[in-house]
């Protein structure tokens, strides 16, 4: 299974951005990742940016303060699933600071929240893909999950 992470703008601090490339970084070492930064001027280039980002062969999970709010090991259990399944690939959408285009939201198979505190669109990307990898590493019964 692919993983791909259609994110709302780019990682300007230096920080996030070599957070986010180590955890990154780890993901793949037990799947095919990548983190495609798109951007509009405006909600509708936005929507439209995302929407040619997103490959037809994966499922649309969009992050979501109104979406289900998982455990870690209930994301690994889901991922699990679709692993299992046979499902190509997963999408994940981060929504710029207004949230995902509507046109966006209303093509997702799931919504998902990372927290129900409002988190700043950047550091819930960091978030998304320190929680993917902790989802592999207990997927392979792994220390890193404990």
């Amino acid at each position: 299974m692919r993983v791909k992470v259609v994110a709302a703008g780019k990682l300007r601090e230096p920080y996030l951005r070599a957070a986010a490339d180590d955890y990154l970084s780890r993901l793949r070492r037990y799947l095919p990742a990548e983190v495609v930064e798109v951007a509009g001027s405006s909600p509708a280039k936005l929507a439209r940016a995302m929407i040619r980002a997103l490959p037809e062969s994966h499922e649309l999970w969009v992050l979501d303060p109104a979406g289900k709010q998982p455990t870690s090991p209930e994301l690994a259990r889901w991922l699990g699933e679709r692993m299992d399944q046979g499902t190509k690939g997963i999408a994940f959408v981060v929504g710029a600071a207004e949230g995902v285009p509507h046109e966006v939201l209303g093509r997702a198979h799931r919504r998902v929240s990372l927290s129900r505190l409002t988190l700043p669109h950047r550091l819930a990307r960091l978030f998304l893909l320190e929680q993917l990898y902790r989802a592999m590493t207990i997927l392979r019964g792994e220390p890193y999950s404990k």
